[in-house]
């Protein structure tokens, strides 16, 4: 009887431990993640496979990070996944106009971008307040706002692009560049060059060279300049080059000393980016960043050239989605009307 009960003792033992097996089995199989399974599963290259495009949505311009998000997304098969960066109070708003509209198909995030970061580091203008938002500095800070990525895209909201956003992935950097932008004599001709009066595109043009930390970098003031309103970044480059920080000092000097301000051409933005980034830099194909569209309301691109254009950015004070303003058109037909009714277009000829 005692090795009977002992049999049954070891049989009972065996077949609660089977039930567990079954049951561990099944739980965890539950909570493997898809990609990490061995069948029936995505290959694990997603992720390099993602092209990541930052993109500010300011609470008075909303519709146009919405319209250039539009743009990039209809005109590509890539796997984009957009950050639209905004303020605290937003959020909730830009969320909305996502989902409830044609745009609630795109792979996103949103990012709150807080401005304690560039307390003490932004001298007041008045010249041009507009620069001084918060949003425009969100740049500096790439590396803050995006973690998992090698390589990443940022563009301003005030553009366009009409071209397959793959190829400006492509972009090829040299080694040692933490990022490729356009020079601004890179325009298609001189003639064109020459239609935009006052039009800056020199160093001269960023920076008060009657400054003498201004003359000590030993920057020649006809060097020409670049645009920083489309970016393509090395994050890995960036961080071992402590850019955000190179940045962050020659704020802070601008703060201490006026070195550049935004009665020059290019606004606080663009001034310390041409100084941390003089000779360091990678250049993008021209037809990935024709701009100027927002300089001169009187001021037109010949058609052809503007249906060439991979990327058209309206740069400057007369955007497409207000009067006057010019090529509106090829804007418009990207825009995405808000849900909330908050946001409308401004084009009265009277």
């Amino acid at each position: 009887m005692a090795l009977l009960r002992k049999i049954n003792q070891v049989l009972l033992f065996l077949l609660i431990m089977t039930v567990c097996g079954i049951l561990y089995k099944k739980v965890h199989k539950g909570t493997v993640p898809r990609n990490e399974t061995d069948e029936d599963s995505e290959p694990p290259e997603e992720m390099e496979d993602e092209i990541p495009v930052v993109i500010c949505a300011a609470a008075g311009r909303m519709g146009a990070a919405m319209a250039a998000i539009n743009s990039i997304y209809s005109n590509t098969d890539a796997n984009i996944l957009f950050y639209v960066v905004g303020l605290r109070n937003t959020l909730s708003r830009i969320r909305k106009w996502i989902e409830h509209s044609k745009l609630r198909e795109i792979n996103f995030k949103i990012v709150e971008f807080n401005p304690i970061v560039l307390k003490g580091k932004i001298r007041p203008d008045s010249s041009r307040p507009e620069l001084l938002q918060p949003l425009n500095f969100v740049r500096f800070y790439l590396p803050l706002l995006i973690h998992q990525h090698e390589k990443v895209i940022y563009l301003d909201d005030d553009v366009i692009v009409q071209g397959d956003i793959q190829e400006l992935y492509d972009t090829t950097l040299a080694l040692g560049h933490a990022a490729a932008f356009s020079d601004d004599c890179d325009l298609p001709s001189a003639q064109d060059m020459n239609r935009f009066v006052g039009l800056q595109n020199t160093y001269m043009g960023y920076l008060d060279y009657r400054k003498k930390t201004i003359k000590d970098l030993g920057i020649s003031p006809s060097t020409c300049s670049f645009n920083p309103g489309v970016i393509v970044a090395n994050i890995t480059e960036w961080k071992h080059q402590r850019i955000t920080k190179q940045l962050e000092k020659w704020m802070q000097k601008n703060v201490e000393e006026n070195l550049y301000s935004s009665s020059l051409g290019g606004g606080v933005a663009t001034s310390p980016m041409l100084i941390v980034f003089h000779g360091k830099y990678s250049t993008i194909n021209p037809l990935w960043h024709i701009r100027h569209l927002g300089w001169n309301p009187d001021t037109r691109y010949s058609e052809h050239f503007l249906q060439e254009a991979k990327l058209l950015h309206w740069n400057g004070r007369h955007k497409p989605w207000d009067f006057p303003s010019v090529h509106n058109d090829l804007w418009e037909s990207w825009f995405v009307p808000d849900p909330a009714g908050i946001f409308k277009l401004n084009h009265h000829s009277s």
